[in-house]
């Protein structure tokens, strides 16, 4: 239950992601600064917090030992992620990037067996069809707008996404793989900062060529989306993850928190950018997102009380 409260405070600090990107995409900012600066700004602001517990000279010897590994995943699990993510907001509000961006959810399930080969796993099926539910709610939320998107602007907000969705759950797990417990989530999140810096550079060379500097209301937007997602929304993340690791049907009821990052999105753009207020029908799909997100924590709550009386009973046999 911890993990899972940790989990839904980490998508409200998520969603300022959604929201700012559409600002700025709103404004005629790039999706290319969106994406660069946010990483670009986190580089410092995380070694000076590491720096001040005296723990960066950890992160790069752990970095020596298997730098491709490092470089990979940390492009994946951040490149790959962030930069479609921040490309979508071009063809689609916030909370529909962030609603659409729940695919997720099923994702982390079905990467499960792909990524602990060396264990006879199967997939969660039982939280599938819980997030079944959320994403079912998250189509009822889109209905309303996706009828007025061109088919060209669905693809191009679509594609991104699913790549984004898969590549977040996949770096990150392949991540805590590689540091199998030898790092703290802020030196696990400062290192695959640094290992996936140069797909940044090369982006931000990218965005200089083709659209010129950003606005200083963009760097300063991109700062917030740096602090509040970036470094707060990351670390409650990963540190959630981290509580979980090792246990599939938890996992998935952590990454199902951030299907809350939907109705954090929503209402942070009906505040903040004056969109007009969705329907009876789109808040029915909230409500889902809702009962799936509870289901889940129900059923992780009930499957770790079978395991502490299997324990018990073990335990007592013992003796």
């Amino acid at each position: 239950m911890k993990a899972t409260v940790i989990g839904i405070l980490a998508a409200l600090f998520f969603s300022v992601t959604f929201i700012l990107n559409r600002a700025m995409e709103l404004e005629g900012g790039s999706w290319v600064w969106s994406a660069s600066l946010r990483f670009i700004f986190m580089l410092p602001m995380l070694l000076l917090i590491v720096g001040y517990q005296k723990n960066i000279k950890q992160v790069l010897s752990h970095m020596k030992k298997a730098p491709f590994s490092w470089i990979l995943w940390s492009t994946i699990g951040f490149g790959l992620f962030y930069a479609p993510l921040t490309f979508a907001t071009i063809y689609g509000p916030g909370w529909l990037v962030a609603a659409t961006f729940q695919i997720t959810i099923i994702a982390g399930s079905l990467l499960v067996p792909f990524l602990n080969k060396g264990k006879k796993q199967r997939i969660p099926i039982q939280s599938v069809f819980i997030s079944l539910i959320i994403l079912s709610g998250v189509v009822m939320m889109q209905l309303q707008h996706a009828a007025s998107v061109p088919v060209k602007a669905v693809l191009f907000c679509v594609i991104p996404l699913i790549i984004s969705a898969f590549s977040y759950p996949l770096g990150n797990r392949k991540m805590m793989q590689v540091v199998n417990g030898e790092l703290t989530t802020l030196q696990r999140i400062l290192g695959m900062t640094i290992a996936s810096m140069p797909f940044w550079l090369i982006l931000s060379i990218y965005g200089i060529t083709s659209q010129g500097l950003p606005s200083s209301t963009q760097i300063t937007q991109t700062f917030i989306v740096a602090v509040t997602s970036g470094i707060i929304a990351t670390v409650l993340f990963f540190y959630a993850t981290e509580l979980v690791n090792h246990d599939n049907q938890k996992m998935a009821a952590v990454e199902a928190t951030q299907s809350g990052e939907v109705v954090f999105a929503l209402f942070g753009e009906l505040i903040f950018l004056r969109a007009p207020l969705p329907s009876l029908f789109s808040f029915a799909g909230m409500a889902l997102v809702m009962i799936g997100m509870m289901l889940h924590s129900v059923i992780s709550a009930l499957a770790n009380r079978k395991k502490m009386q299997l324990y018990k009973k073990v335990s007592e046999g013992s003796e």
